[in-house]
């Protein structure tokens, strides 16, 4: 790498370091004032600086921006103590209604509901106080429910760069998933 790419990448990597939210190619050329060409260079040397075993970091695109995350490996152990306050541990329950949102979106409270055979009520409220899930609409049917999906926020606490990336499921969990017509 050349002694002026070297400096670009330093330039990039400090900008990374001083955003607290993902930032896309274009505004971390607007920020360094360097060439978006430049910018892509010095993000692939980032990344494979980060690739290499002794480094505790990583680049990730999460919701369309890039950011220095810590490794998976390493933030298991850390992120009860460094894990912003918002990332407690979710219940089964939380858990189970968010995968459905997620997997399902948009979706609403009632057909939330009927896949769970129980009232999602109590953990629609905490997962929209945890801003894991929004209001993203209202259905065309009697009564206009309120149709939910997930949130930024999502993205980032299962590191996501967009939706597409949620695992697949299987056809057993995928059968789970399916309302009764």
């Amino acid at each position: 790498m050349d002694l002026n790419l070297e400096k670009e990448t330093a330039l990039v990597e400090t900008v990374l370091f001083l955003e607290s939210e993902p930032v896309t190619l274009e505004n971390i050329a607007t920020i360094s004032q360097l060439a978006k060409d430049v910018v892509e260079k010095c993000l692939e040397a980032l990344k494979e600086k980060y690739t290499a075993e002794n480094s505790g970091l990583e680049l990730a695109m999460i919701t369309g921006g890039w950011t220095l995350v810590p490794k998976k490996e390493f933030w298991e152990e850390l992120k009860e103590r460094y894990g912003n306050k918002n990332e407690g541990r979710l219940s089964r329950s939380a858990m189970e209604v968010l995968s459905i949102i997620a997997y399902k979106q948009p979706i609403t409270r009632a057909e939330i509901e009927a896949l769970r055979g129980v009232s999602p009520d109590n953990m629609i409220r905490l997962l929209i106080d945890r801003q894991l899930i929004k209001e993203v609409g209202k259905k065309d049917a009697p009564g206009r429910p309120t149709l939910f999906g997930t949130t930024k926020e999502f993205l980032k606490f299962f590191r996501l760069n967009s939706i597409s990336e949620l695992p697949q499921l299987e056809d057993t969990e995928n059968e789970r998933f399916e309302l009764a017509r």
